[in-house]
């Protein structure tokens, strides 16, 4: 099997002491009493859009940038317009990075910096329709933390099983929800 390597993507932790223990608590306490006597006020519908690009490409309005996504190399593409693997790998490690920094904040953790790389493996036979037994999508994604801190091993042990809990996009791939796609005619 002919296994690619979709790009390591890498995010540099800057020291994460912007806020404190307290300080998170403050603004996150009236959020939660919130939920807990209004539960639906937590549940909020995220959206993306994109544009239909020149050739094989898609326009994504990211709120920050407008972002051209294209074919993956591997897969005919040019190399100049992101690939929505890669795009989905960075969104693993924003995520990850910010629930870390979150859940090292409210534990009262260190940490110096670090760095998050997210990593997955892709058969392009798949997604290319050269083989049917070959499946469409990542067969692996490895996230990985690279810390400078002074926590024990006990700490970080409690760090990662509580980033990968609240991790939202984390627990989205864990956990496959369901995907359905429609079609509609634009008037």
């Amino acid at each position: 099997m002919n296994v690619v390597v979709v790009k390591s993507f890498i995010i540099v932790i800057p020291k994460w002491m912007v806020m404190n223990k307290e300080q998170l608590k403050a603004v996150q306490a009236p959020i939660k009493e919130n939920y807990k006597i209004n539960p639906d006020a937590a549940i909020i519908t995220l959206k993306a859009e994109g544009n239909l690009g020149d050739g094989v490409s898609c326009n994504v309005d990211t709120g920050k940038a407008m972002v051209n996504a294209g074919l993956h190399p591997a897969t005919g593409g040019t190399g100049l317009q992101v690939c929505s693997g890669d795009m989905l790998l960075q969104a693993l490690v924003a995520c990850a990075g910010v629930t870390l920094g979150a859940v090292a904040t409210a534990l009262e953790i260190n940490i110096k910096n670090g760095i998050i790389k997210a990593e997955g493996d892709l058969d392009f036979k798949g997604t290319l329709g050269v083989s049917k037994e070959s499946p469409v999508g990542f067969k692996d994604i490895r996230l990985s933390f690279f810390l400078d801190t002074d926590a024990p091993q006990d700490q970080l042990d409690t760090l990662l099983k509580l980033t990968e809990r609240y991790c939202v996009v984390y627990q989205t791939l864990s956990k496959s929800p369901a995907l359905k796609g429609v079609m509609q005619r634009k008037n």
